[in-house]
């Protein structure tokens, strides 16, 4: 299938979002409450088996249904798409990509643990190995890349001469695809994972933006860390978290980048550092210019208290690029209503049921968890905002919910003030 290349300044996209109007022009995020228009996502398959096997080295909450999970996550899709968005798979980009490609990438993670075998075996199974994956059929490609195997090797007096027992490190947390990448106003940031187990998803993401014809600008490395659950765009300033899965170098690295796009950066320290809240958007986030949620513990946390959020802010002169350190353990709640934020709060109760972690698809109209209590609904609906409830039962077992599920390639451009000399760039089609 032929590949669409769409220049996003230019690029008008069909959409049926309430009553908004059809016709958009799309560039990189630049605000979370602006108009979506491409996403991408991963529905979940066999992968998932080990780590509901055990959740807790799997970094799920709990046991749950794989084939029920799945079903949840096609669901959302189908919701989203009723909403005018293009939804782009993981799966299915990985139909398209280059066999080369996939190769490589197969070639990267599966292993034969020939340390039981004579040296001249040794020597024979690097070039069987070669021989195997040059043969693989390309769904078997996209299993390995998926399943990770590793095939521990040893000799025997029968059959063929070898016997092998078979491992797995499954990529199991894949369908939570905001962490492995950010999306700014300046394009794609790779981020590098906190958890040993998921670094290998980066690579994927990669191969999918490299086949949508976009080329990231910046790949988190070394002792950096980055994760994109911790990270909001809001018109003119980031909210970048630092605390469980995010760190100081890492956002030093999109500082010296200048991979922000935006003249303030606002990093939110998190002093709770709990797996129920391990990034920002699991205790903040935002569903217009001037409306956020906020966990109540997090609001009406006292200073001193793990809860209670402090934030530094990093700014620079329009048109230039270094950042200053300007303010520095500012109480995040006043910050945020100082920018005329009204907030909503979420309640204990809604919280543990991932009520802070929707996904905004236009101003004031999210994606929310189905299940919340009606004093939370009745909050919403006082402040005008349009929520869809999500089944997703199963799906949120694995520590992440609607918003986790998704990394937005672009909106609509927004309209309060352009970011300092932002670059455009290409992106892909729907799927």
């Amino acid at each position: 299938m032929k590949r669409l290349r769409i220049l996003m300044m230019a690029a008008t996209i069909v959409c049926g979002i309430n009553a908004h109007a059809q016709d958009r022009k799309m560039d990189y995020p630049q605000a979370e409450w602006s108009v979506a228009g491409d996403i991408l996502m991963h529905t979940p398959g066999q992968e998932l088996f080990l780590g509901v096997a055990h959740p807790l080295a799997g970094l799920f909450e709990d046991y749950f249904d794989v084939e029920k999970a799945a079903e949840e996550h096609r669901g959302y899709i189908r919701m989203l798409e009723n909403n005018g968005i293009r939804v782009h798979t993981i799966p299915g980009i990985l139909e398209e990509v280059g066999i080369d490609s996939l190769q490589q990438l197969a070639s990267d993670v599966l292993v034969y643990d020939t340390s039981a075998l004579p040296a001249e075996d040794q020597a024979r199974m690097k070039d069987y190995r070669k021989e195997v994956l040059s043969k693989m059929s390309r769904s078997d490609l996209i299993k390995c890349i998926i399943l990770q195997p590793t095939v521990v090797l040893s000799t025997t007096d029968n059959n063929t001469g070898y016997e092998a027992k078979y491992l797995q490190t499954p990529l199991m947390n894949l369908y939570f695809t905001r962490d492995q990448s950010i999306t700014t106003p300046r394009g794609h940031v790779i981020c590098n994972m906190n958890s040993s187990q998921r670094a290998p998803e980066t690579n994927i993401i990669a191969l999918c933006y490299n086949h949508l014809g976009v080329k990231p600008i910046l790949r988190i490395k070394g002792d950096g860390r980055l994760e994109g659950g911790d990270y909001i765009p809001a018109g003119n300033v980031s909210f970048i978290g630092c605390g469980m899965r995010t760190n100081d170098e890492g956002i030093k690295q999109m500082l010296d980048a200048d991979a922000f796009g935006h003249d303030t950066v606002v990093v939110v320290r998190d002093h709770k550092l709990w797996q129920m809240q391990m990034h920002l958007d699991t205790h903040f986030n935002i569903i217009d210019s001037n409306l956020c949620t906020m966990l109540r513990s997090r609001l009406e946390a006292q200073p001193g208290t793990p809860e209670y959020d402090t934030c530094d802010l990093w700014v620079r002169q329009p048109g230039t690029k270094a950042y200053t350190l300007w303010k520095q353990d500012l109480p995040f709640v006043d910050y945020i209503k100082d920018r005329g934020y009204e907030i909503i709060p979420i309640d204990y109760s809604d919280e543990m049921h991932y009520a802070n972690n929707f996904l905004t698809i236009a101003p004031r109209h999210i994606m929310a968890v189905a299940g919340q209590s009606e004093e939370l609904a009745k909050r919403f609906k006082d402040a005008g905002v349009t929520v869809e409830w999500i089944p997703l039962e199963n799906l949120i077992k694995g520590y992440g919910a609607a918003h986790c599920m998704t990394q937005v390639l672009q909106r609509e451009i927004y309209d309060g003030g352009s970011p300092t000399a932002i670059s455009t760039t290409p992106t892909g089609k729907n799927r």
